[in-house]
């Protein structure tokens, strides 16, 4: 904003692509002012200069979606549709292998943002859609990912404030450190009813060519006859797999 707190033009533009989400994926022009914050003239010319380029589309009852041109650039974005790509064979095969939900995620900021994922066969309700945030600590990929940031962060992250689902959501720092410093140890995260209390995630983290994680993995079960120990090899497989794909050679023992 400048000096006297007025929103710039991009900032004007980008609040009103802003006000679009999950929860709100139609607007009327009314509502996209309302929620951008702007008064009605400048958000019709803005949303007009957006549909006439294609980040905006308007259907016959006056409502606004967003539009295919975003689409196209998202498909560039590194670690949104390209990752999946690559990643995609290993997913399905971690799927045919367990018949569950079967995930991928990168991490933005505090949040974990999933990328893809396949549902399965189990009415174990998951409250995940691709483009869908949680924070960190409350799921298996979260962890994974935390796990492997900076350690700065990491410690930074222990002194916010953690968000509780359920009653076994991890909101204690010091469990968390623990929590983080085993997945370390052993590659995995389990995440145990964390997010809903009949769901049980596990996961592991995806690494890039330069060894540096990248994303992570997960599937997720129903907690009730949960074998955690029979599913960690198969994600650590399929993680395995995306790394390989992405270029990661492993350190190999001197000979």
């Amino acid at each position: 904003m400048t000096s006297g707190g007025t929103p710039t033009a991009h900032e004007r533009l980008l609040a009103v692509l802003a006000a679009f989400d999950h929860a709100h994926p139609a607007l009327s022009l009314t509502d996209i002012s309302r929620r951008a914050g702007l008064s009605l003239t400048t958000a019709h010319r803005l949303v007009h200069a957006l549909t006439a380029w294609g980040a905006l589309e308007r259907d016959d009852d006056g409502v606004y979606h967003v539009g295919l041109r975003l689409w196209e650039l998202a498909a560039l974005a590194p670690r949104g549709l390209a990752l999946r790509q690559i990643a995609l064979p290993y997913l399905e095969d971690l799927y045919e292998a367990t018949h569950e939900n079967v995930q991928l995620a990168v991490r933005d900021g505090a949040e974990v943002v999933y990328i893809e994922w396949l549902s399965g066969r189990s009415a174990i309700g998951v409250h995940i859609r691709v483009g869908a945030r949680w924070p960190l600590h409350a799921t298996g990929v979260g962890l994974a990912l935390l796990a492997h940031g900076a350690p700065g962060f990491q410690e930074e992250y222990c002194t916010w404030p953690l968000a509780s689902f359920t009653p076994y959501t991890i909101t204690d720092p010091a469990r968390l450190r623990r929590t983080l410093a085993e997945v370390r140890r052993t590659g995995v995260a389990v995440s145990d009813r964390q997010v809903t209390d009949d769901a049980v995630s596990v996961a592991s983290a995806v690494r890039g060519a330069g060894g540096d994680v990248v994303a992570a993995v997960s599937v997720v079960v129903p907690q009730a006859g949960a074998r955690v120990p029979v599913l960690i090899p198969a994600v650590r497989l399929a993680a395995r797999g995306i790394s390989r794909a992405l270029g990661w050679q492993p350190e190999r023992p001197d000979v």
